[in-house]
């Protein structure tokens, strides 16, 4: 479709073009209901339908483990900000957080309203550039868990290891690299994300829950923030967010076409790597991420005046490349590059860089 433009936003994201054209078609009268997915009723056999197809692909996709749970809830990922200490801090009362970014470090200033909670690694003293290493993790082998951001999309960084915390239960937030890359799902206690980046439309947030965790939440913990409630009524104490687990569905079924996640991860690397290897080389643009902690997923760079990155973002938005201005903390632009953007989007990018460079 020539009217599409390359849309590098880091969330709400591109979705892929055939999931989009089947949701499309398939708006006001899903597969012959006589009605849209938006309309029916969250406990009729159609969207139960939808809603077990959806939890059964995410669950073989990702290779889910029989002993956890996938939640779909709603809030987006910051809900779990708070969910998380609320139903695993009352284990010893304390919990360790590793701060590489701006959403890790609300996560763990919400969660210091519950326990104690240890900072087990930063990343501030150069500006979140970096991924600290195994042996710079200051861990407590009492905490009830350790928290940590997968992929930092402001910063451009992503872990490229599974911290090593002993039997102490990973809590991650993969809202922005999830079913980008093979995860082995258990080594960790609970995963969430929200949809809108890799998944599907905003709304939805996915949680992925050893089940053994749930159940020893505090007192004072709001039922909607209960995970032994989700997991009760399978994500459907109230209506759930119908619309996004459809369209979840059939982004799912579009991974599977790719090549599953273990294809898609090829693709990912390869786009980010062909990005980083023109800004390397350019006169103009340097790369925030340090090499060794770059994110696949959003890649950060400037030029070295502020009027020069303006200019920059004005003709890549001109030329049909919009949403490249950086995160508004740190300025400079971001190409996200979600497993939804094609390779030609990102090729036709790097040649808009390369052609930039030249002129100016």
């Amino acid at each position: 479709m020539s009217d599409r433009v390359y849309n590098f936003s880091a969330g709400p994201s591109m979705l892929p073009l055939e999931v989009l054209q089947r949701a499309g078609s398939e708006i006001t009268n899903y597969q012959g209901s006589g009605m849209s997915v938006m309309e029916m009723s969250h406990r009729s056999k159609v969207f139960m339908k939808i809603f077990e197809d959806t939890q059964e692909r995410f669950r073989t996709l990702f290779r889910v483990p029989d002993n956890y749970r996938i939640l779909f809830l709603q809030g987006g990922a910051s809900s779990q900000f708070s969910m998380v200490p609320l139903n695993l801090i009352g284990k010893t009362g304390r919990a360790d957080y590793a701060v590489t970014g701006n959403f890790a470090n609300v996560a763990y200033k919400e969660a210091k309203k519950y326990g104690e909670i240890s900072v087990a690694a930063s990343s501030a003293d150069q500006n979140h550039t970096y991924i600290p290493a195994q042996d710079q993790l200051v861990l407590d082998p009492a905490a009830s868990y350790f928290y940590y951001c997968a992929n930092n999309t402001i910063y451009g960084t992503e872990w490229q290891y599974v911290p090593d915390t002993g039997d102490v239960p990973l809590v991650c937030d993969m809202s922005s690299d999830i079913l980008s890359r093979p995860v082995d799902v258990s080594k960790y206690g609970i995963i969430f994300a929200g949809a809108q980046k890799n998944m599907a439309p905003a709304g939805l947030t996915v949680v992925v829950i050893r089940e053994d965790l749930a159940g020893a939440e505090l007192p004072y913990t709001p039922l909607m923030m209960n995970y032994k409630t989700m997991i009760d009524k399978d994500s459907m104490y109230n209506t759930p967010p119908c619309w996004c687990i459809y369209v979840l569905g059939l982004v799912l079924e579009w991974l599977e076409v790719q090549g599953g996640v273990s294809g898609m991860e090829a693709v990912k690397h390869g786009k980010a790597q062909m990005l980083y290897d023109v800004l390397d080389g350019s006169r103009l643009f340097t790369c925030a991420a340090q090499k060794g902690s770059r994110s696949d997923m959003n890649v950060t760079f400037r030029s070295a005046t502020e009027a020069l990155d303006a200019k920059f973002v004005a003709e890549a938005a001109a030329a049909g490349f919009t949403n490249l201005k950086g995160h508004r903390n740190v300025g400079g632009m971001r190409a996200s590059i979600y497993n939804a953007m094609p390779t030609e989007g990102v090729e036709r990018l790097c040649e808009f860089i390369r052609a930039f460079d030249r002129a100016n």
